[in-house]
């Protein structure tokens, strides 16, 4: 991506996917990376528990697909060999959104599903081709070290021994990133450094989730790839069928406000009877579960503001889900970490050059605001839909959030039958253009205006009827 790597010596918290994809930033830049590693990475793919989501669903949106292939070119042409799978958007879904259902219609807009497990077996492999990249597995950062220019000069770890102890040492570094996620200590290793934590925007659903992979029923005959019935306030449950490799579905089913799915498979499909259409259910009766279900709680929207910080020590860099994390219903997550590394990348690249190939001091204070920014292009989605939810905003919401969120209401209603619209929102979706793509002159006046349909459909889905995905093994 840019010249070799200088020298000094860069620390990555965590191998998660945003862990993966910095420490591959960084080692354009630096002369050795070290991943930290609460666990001990699988050589296959499998599930670990440092990756809390990788039961459910997972969607690689356009601009994470650009972004990871920028990264590690070829790569999602390596997931589609492998088994992800290409869903035309809207073209090869039934989406249900508040407004209805969205008709279908050939788009640019192409998501890869497939399981999280394989995403970052590949993730992991391209990574471990790379020479200065060092792993060091059953290992956690407990804080950070304190430099003499009141930055960081390293982190303090904890490894697990073979005999079932542990031993603490410390990790000198030029710089270090912290990638560990929602759980993220890194407010408290500011405080005990003598800076101050930032400031947090919730927008919290009370969303719950449960998930089971299926094989299709050996009849079914479909014009469909996937499934997604989104909530209303008055039926705050949503349901989200994906094709993955092998030619299985995986299936959500969420409960808002408090609710919680069951974790039983028959509980499992008897809870997708009560969505706000049949659809989703209707496809499980004929099928098979070949997993157990699995639950998961936590998927509030938290940004934490560290951009907003007016001192910051040097030498630290936190991104991913420990600077913002989103609902996962809206399936952001990955493509934001991807775009953040390539931006940071960059960054990096034209600090660089300016400073005579040399990482510049200060330079991670300066990497904030535009983390923040891809931050932001997604928070603009999924935190403006969620505070729709009036069980879902903590306090009293900034008025400039609130009128964003009616708005994003109401465009929902409008992409039914609003191609343009429709475009618009995906455009956004799949952060390909910035927030202001759905404030467009023509966007604004067919919201205002309102949809065309005055009575909403919610059984009938709209049939592609040149399509029969039959038997289909992706």
């Amino acid at each position: 991506m840019t010249a070799p790597a200088v020298g000094g010596h860069a620390i990555v918290l965590g191998a998660s996917l945003t862990g993966l994809v910095m420490a591959r930033v960084m080692a354009d830049h630096v002369e050795r990376v070290t991943i930290v590693e609460r666990d001990t990475l699988p050589d296959r793919p499998a599930w670990r528990r440092g990756v809390p989501q990788a039961r459910h669903t997972h969607n690689l949106l356009a601009a994470g697909q650009r972004a990871l292939d920028e990264l590690f070119p070829g790569l999602t042409g390596q997931l589609r060999t492998a088994g992800m799978v290409p869903v035309r958007m809207p073209r090869d879904m039934l989406l249900l959104v508040a407004g209805g259902w969205v008709n279908r219609f050939d788009g640019p807009h192409v998501v890869l599903t497939g399981t999280r497990d394989l995403l970052d077996h590949h993730v992991r492999s391209r990574l471990r081709e790379i020479p200065n990249v060092d792993w060091l597995e059953a290992t956690e950062a407990t804080g950070l070290l304190a430099a003499e220019d009141g930055g960081v000069a390293g982190v303090r770890v904890r490894t697990r021994t073979a005999g079932g102890g542990t031993e603490e040492s410390d990790l000198r570094a030029d710089l270090v990133v912290d990638a560990t996620g929602r759980t993220s200590q890194a407010a408290n290793w500011l405080r005990a450094l003598g800076y101050d934590a930032p400031e947090e925007s919730v927008v919290d659903p009370r969303t719950s989730y449960a998930t089971c992979v299926f094989e299709p029923g050996p009849d079914q005959r479909r014009d469909w790839k996937c499934i997604l019935i989104q909530s209303t306030e008055r039926e705050p449950r949503q349901g989200i069928l994906n094709p993955i490799e092998g030619g299985r579905w995986m299936v959500s089913v969420t409960g808002m406000n408090g609710e919680r799915p069951p974790h039983d498979h028959d509980g499992f499909v008897e809870f997708a009877r009560g969505l706000r259409t049949p659809v989703l259910y209707e496809a499980l009766r004929t099928a098979t579960p070949v997993s157990p279900v699995y639950g998961s709680g936590r998927t509030e929207n938290r940004r934490r503001h560290y951009e907003r910080l007016s001192r910051w020590p040097d030498r630290f860099i936190v991104a991913g889900d420990a600077f913002g994390s989103f609902n996962p219903s809206y399936g952001q997550g990955i493509s934001v970490a991807a775009r953040t590394a390539v931006t940071v990348g960059r960054a990096m690249a034209a600090a660089r050059e300016r400073n005579g190939g040399r990482l510049p001091a200060g330079l991670a204070a300066r990497l904030r605001k535009p983390i923040a920014a891809e931050v932001n292009a997604a928070w603009a989605l999924s935190a403006a839909a969620d505070s729709g939810y009036p069980w879902a905003r903590e306090g009293r919401q900034p008025l400039p959030d609130r009128l964003a969120g009616r708005y994003m209401q109401r465009l929902l209603r409008v992409v039914t039958d609003d191609q343009r619209a429709a475009s618009a929102l995906f455009d956004m979706t799949h952060l390909v253009a910035p927030p202001t793509v759905v404030f467009r002159p023509g966007i604004v006046a067919a919201v205002l205006r309102g949809p065309r349909r005055t009575v909403i459909d919610t059984v009938t889905p709209p049939a592609d009827r040149g399509l029969i995905f039959e038997g289909e093994r992706s």
